[in-house]
């Protein structure tokens, strides 16, 4: 019948697997280091264990790491990873490759700012929680309105997992499902349970 809505199958969020930086202590931001070998090990555990979740679509985000991660996904599940760079990392700006102990040195003020949870805080030369968000619920509409009644998965980032589902800490490698409606222009979604 038109108008009608396609139900839309819960929506698999997968945390890109270890990289360099990760293991480092390093903000990562756009950043684009490769995966760690333990990472690399992460990601082939990761598709072992999604094998048969009869994903559909496959996109990652355009950074080194997720489209790693992807790739071992994607080769698990007979899939072709889609990149797209809406899903990127939220971009840190001046953090990108410090620890945290030299944000605090350089950046005390942002850093407090940032740390207090307000959307609008901006990390130096960065982007807020907030444009965060809009960037990604933008994405996220766009995939499910392309792909409808398709059961979607994006291997992504801990910002954007965040945004997108309200999960506050993901293990490298580790993944959520969350439900998205589709009539929503924000790409509105809820952690499914």
């Amino acid at each position: 019948m038109y108008g009608e809505r396609v139900p839309t199958p819960p929506i698999l969020l997968v945390r890109h697997a270890e990289s360099e930086w990760n293991a480092a202590g390093r903000w990562q931001g756009h950043g684009d280091p490769p995966l760690s070998e333990r990472g690399r090990a992460q990601a082939r555990a990761a598709a072992e264990s999604l094998a048969g979740s009869r994903i559909e679509v496959l996109v990652c985000s355009d950074l080194r790491r997720a489209q790693e991660t992807a790739a071992a996904l994607g080769d698990a599940l007979g899939l072709a990873p889609s990149p797209d760079p809406r899903l990127r990392e939220l971009d840190v700006g001046a953090w990108e490759g410090l620890s945290r102990s030299e944000i605090e040195r350089r950046h005390p003020e942002d850093l407090a700012a940032f740390d207090s949870g307000d959307p609008d805080a901006r990390p130096t030369g960065g982007e807020t929680l907030r444009e965060l968000a809009a960037r990604v619920g933008s994405a996220l509409a766009w995939w499910v309105e392309r792909h409808p009644g398709a059961r979607l998965a994006l291997v992504t980032h801990l910002g954007v997992i965040r945004v997108l589902s309200g999960v506050s800490d993901l293990d490298n490698a580790g993944w959520c499902w969350i439900e998205s409606d589709p009539g929503a222009r924000d790409g509105a979604v809820r952690a499914a349970g």
